[in-house]
């Protein structure tokens, strides 16, 4: 931590798509293909028995929680930091990304409007910050409030208990002896140890490998949990507890030993836009310490990181402007904080800035760290788990290589820098950056970010890893969304043709075919003469929605990112643009292999294209609580969730019962006038 900044279809044409589209998914990542038991290695401290035991407190673990609560259910949820929220506190980016009709009809789950709600009763108004890039900006710390008394109140409400278990890191899951049960599960929790720090004094790369350490440090005291089913459940069924994976990294996907995908995904008619013939498991989006900075009446000092001109060469304003107002354009991009009286006049659609306002910064060409490399990668493969060692019996460190971690960390206090003192730009050339100094990098447990050293207290994790669901009809190979499933892309570009040939052109508009897949396949006819539907895929499982543009933050060609001249991975912006409105299929929330996990966040079966659009604050909403109220149904039932959905195409009457309550309880399964006959979208772009 740089002391000089601690300052304040019908069946039959599925048939034939598959014969025509079905390929190789590639290479996976499973680690443990084990069907016998795993136990676990530790003596716990604690016992906890649960119904629900939610790994991860971000929004889609939030919203988990909460609909498991509403509903009676003993919910045990750990969470690696001390807040709840993820992406909106814990991670910082506390300026909701929403598309813009979606938006306008207030068209989302019942649990994110009351969070939307809540936000303006807390403050007054629905953008305290004056932001522009949302209609709802505001502080980290005060949405791990809001988030908490929701939780609360939801017990309230609906006579469930809640056991938070802040600050802990899982460790091991302990497998039934033919692996298709989780039976218990171990984490660490940590509390700072007598005459230590408090927590959060220290960044992420700092404390990361030591939270998951079963070992007293000078740092930490431990405390090791187990997690059980209850002994005595409410309802007898096959399983009489679910492990929800809602992690940022795809934690207990990688522990299981489930199939998983990791980086890109190979090109193919079914995500044509992917820049690789054979996939990148080290690529994935970039990474972002978010933090604060104030506005000052007068200059402050700004002293230059010992590191900084190892990162400047990265930094740009990135966007070309007709005037020289690029500061200010950056700073209420996504300010969250405005609590002076509004100057007159406005910038960009909102108040011009004015000392005492705060913005968060969360910057492609800035904050965002973008490794892409087996040296650099930040989320480990299955293949550099084992080489060291992090998938042996209680040898679970949390899958991040640390160094990439402190870089991030670097890099952030770096862009602050160049924001306020620096007068480079790699993107844009001479003369577009002069010095704004009249700013201070805020700090301290009150701050923003809750934290000593001013950064998130975890990164904003943008992909991770993603499981490969089970085989189901027309998917042989496993389920997941496609970006084909939900993209606006124009494939008649020649890029197209040219990147995938002759054949698998013919398929890729074969399969956008719609409703005359059958006939264009039966009859020949030729890519130039298929129209292509105008819509996303519907699916007969869905049990939630997601809108949001395919929002790329890509990795870079060369290590270290910031290598001076480096470049974002060729062509992996292709797909970047508008994407229709779509479902959330609950076969994709199912992994291989064990029947008790259930997979919320961005882990769910998406390819990585897809997974650009589902990773946004209403959508991890939104799957939270078809992960909630799947549990329930489950339970109540006594049947497991993969039964819901294993006759699919035919239909699925409990499936059915489960949609209706989804949509009863305000929680919408599809967009309004979704239909195989709606081919009008045009009212539903993004932006």
């Amino acid at each position: 931590m740089p002391t000089s900044l601690i300052r304040r279809c019908s069946a039959g044409a599925f048939g034939l798509l598959l014969a025509v589209v079905s390929l190789p998914l590639g290479r996976t990542q499973s680690a443990n293909a084990q069907t016998t038991a795993i136990e676990t290695t530790a003596t716990p401290d604690e016992t906890v028995e649960c119904e629900l035991l939610i790994v991860g407190g971000g929004l889609s673990g939030t919203s988990t929680a909460y609909e498991s609560l509403l509903a009676g259910r003993t919910v045990c949820m750990t969470e690696l930091t001390d807040w709840v929220g993820g992406q909106i506190s814990s991670q910082g980016t506390s300026a909701l990304d929403e598309a813009k009709r979606q938006r306008e009809l207030l068209f989302y789950a019942a649990g994110y409007k009351e969070l939307r709600s809540r936000i303006k009763d807390f403050y007054g108004e629905q953008n305290p910050g004056g932001c522009w890039v949302s209609v709802s900006c505001f502080l980290p710390r005060d949405a791990n409030t809001i988030l908490s008394q929701m939780l609360n109140d939801a017990a309230q409400r609906g006579g469930g208990q809640l056991k938070w278990f802040p600050s802990t890191a899982i460790k091991e899951i302990a497998l039934s002896a033919d692996g298709r049960m989780i039976d218990s599960a171990i984490a660490i929790q940590h509390t700072p140890a007598a005459n230590a720090p408090p927590l959060n004094s220290e960044t992420l790369s700092a404390t990361l490998t030591d939270s998951y350490r079963y070992e007293d440090s000078e740092r930490f005291t431990k405390k090791v949990i187990q997690f059980t089913p209850p002994a005595t459940p409410k309802q007898a069924g096959p399983a009489n507890w679910y492990v929800v994976e809602a992690t940022e990294t795809g934690e207990v996907i990688a522990l299981s030993g489930v199939p998983y995908r990791l980086g890109l995904d190979a090109r193919s008619p079914l995500n044509p836009s992917s820049p690789t013939e054979t996939g990148d498991q080290y690529c994935t989006q970039g990474f972002t310490y978010t933090f604060g900075m104030e506005r000052t009446a007068t200059p402050q000092p700004q002293p230059e990181p010992a590191y900084y001109a190892q990162y400047a060469p990265y930094f740009s304003y990135e966007r070309s402007r007709d005037s020289k107002d690029y500061f200010d354009y950056v700073f209420t991009y996504r300010r969250i904080a405005a609590p002076g009286p509004r100057l007159e006049g406005s910038q960009f659609g909102v108040s011009k800035v004015a000392p005492g306002d705060i913005s968060m910064q969360n910057w492609t060409w800035g904050n965002d760290y973008r490794p892409g490399t087996a040296a650099d990668n930040l989320i480990l493969t299955a293949d550099q788990l084992a080489a060291t060692g992090q998938l042996a019996p209680g040898g679970w460190l949390g899958g991040l290589r640390v160094e990439t971690l402190a870089k991030g960390e670097e890099n952030a206090y770096s862009y602050y820098h160049w924001l306020v003192a620096g007068d480079t730009d790699s993107q844009l050339g001479p003369n577009v950056k002069t010095p704004n100094p009249n700013h201070r990098f805020v700090f301290g447990f009150d701050a923003p970010m809750g934290t000593a050293h001013g950064l998130s207290k975890h990164p904003y994790i943008r992909e991770a890893r993603r499981i490969i669901a089970r085989p189901a009809y027309g998917h042989p190979q496993g389920f997941m969304v496609n970006e084909i499933d939900i993209s606006r892309a124009d494939y008649r570009d020649e890029y197209y043709q040219t990147s995938l040939g002759p054949d698998r052109y013919l398929k890729l508009w074969q399969a956008l075919a719609g409703l005359n897949t059958a006939a264009v396949i039966e009859d020949q006819v030729p890519a130039a003469d298929i129209m292509r539907r105008t819509r996303s895929t519907i699916y007969p499982d869905a049990v939630g929605i997601a809108q949001y543009a395919i929002d790329f933050h890509p990795c870079l060609t060369l290590s270290p990112p910031e290598a001076p001249g480096n470049t974002e991975y060729a062509n992996i912006r292709k797909a970047h643009g508008q994407a229709y409105p779509g479902q959330i299929p609950l076969r994709a929330m199912i992994p291989q292999k064990i029947d008790n996990l259930l997979i919320a966040g961005k882990t769910i079966a998406t390819s990585n294209i897809a997974a650009a659009a589902y990773r946004v604050h209403s959508f991890e909403w939104s799957v939270g609580v078809a992960a909630g109220k799947t549990i329930d149904f489950s339970l109540q039932n006594g049947v497991l969730p993969y039964e819901l959905v294993d006759n699919l195409p035919s239909r699925e009457p409990m499936l059915e019962q489960l949609q209706r309550q989804l949509n009863a309880e305000g929680n919408p399964t599809a967009f309004p006038d979704t239909s195989i006959f709606n081919l009008d979208w045009e009212a539903w772009r993004v932006w």
